[in-house]
């Protein structure tokens, strides 16, 4: 399970109570990097690669994008 610097590496800085909520969820560094690929503006390239995105990626980008709102 990734630690609370894995999620801040990934995904940039957040604040405390997003990474406790983003933690959470029991994310693996996939989801991580899925979330992180979505939110910097690739989600293009996740419906061409047909890859979906997991659950637990759509629930992090739920967050981080309830903080930019």
């Amino acid at each position: 399970m990734p630690s609370q610097t894995d999620v801040r590496l990934i995904l940039g800085h957040l604040e405390d109570d997003k990474v406790v909520k983003i933690l959470k969820l029991a994310p693996s560094i996939a989801d991580l990097e899925t979330a992180a690929l979505c939110l910097s503006g690739g989600h293009d390239v996740i419906v061409k690669s047909a890859h979906h995105m997991s659950t637990i990626a759509e629930s992090i980008v739920e967050i981080i994008a309830d903080d930019e709102e």
